[in-house]
């Protein structure tokens, strides 16, 4: 798999997903987790790298239901949501990405 500029960017960065109880706060093992929107991705193509939050491994699994404990797909899609929107703010303050 091909890494970009952001994906290399969520290396040890503060999991922006943070769902509750289940988030394991270490940076060390967050990545960019792609929000799947009908349009934008598919079978065998993930989204655009600006639909990606920076998630720990714990939220991850969640939101993409390899944690059993994910049962309500829409708060783990909302969890997501509000991570790539966190993630984007921060991209922005930083001057990685221009609004």
């Amino acid at each position: 798999m091909r890494q970009t500029k952001l994906t290399k960017a969520a290396r040890g960065r503060d999991c922006q997903v943070r769902v509750p109880g289940i988030c394991n706060h270490n940076p060390e093992t967050t990545v960019l987790a792609h929000y799947r929107l009908a349009g934008t991705s598919g079978m065998g193509f993930k989204p655009n790298d600006l639909q990606g939050a920076w998630a720990c491994s714990a939220c991850h699994d969640y939101c993409d239901f390899r944690d059993r404990r994910a049962s309500d797909r829409d708060q783990a899609r909302l969890y997501l949501a509000e991570g790539v929107m966190r993630t984007q703010a921060i991209l922005i303050s930083e001057g990685v990405v221009a609004a």
